[in-house]
């Protein structure tokens, strides 16, 4: 087993509790720039549904013609 003592002799028995506390409490204070991160993906996965409903109403039209 890892010795998980710290120098101050505080002992940890999750092992990375002290550094999961570390990482959380210096989150990044950019709030909105990460909020609007996501609409890249969004905006590609919309396109590619309507894309995709469109090829097949294409091949649907085609086939009955």
């Amino acid at each position: 087993m890892a010795n998980t003592q710290g120098p101050q002799g505080n002992y940890d028995p999750a092992g990375s509790t002290q550094m999961f506390r570390a990482f959380v409490d210096e989150a990044p204070q950019g709030g909105p720039q990460q909020a609007s991160a996501p609409a890249g993906p969004r905006v590609g996965l919309i396109i590619g549904v309507i894309v995709a409903v469109a090829v097949v109403a294409a091949v649907a039209w085609l086939a009955l013609k």
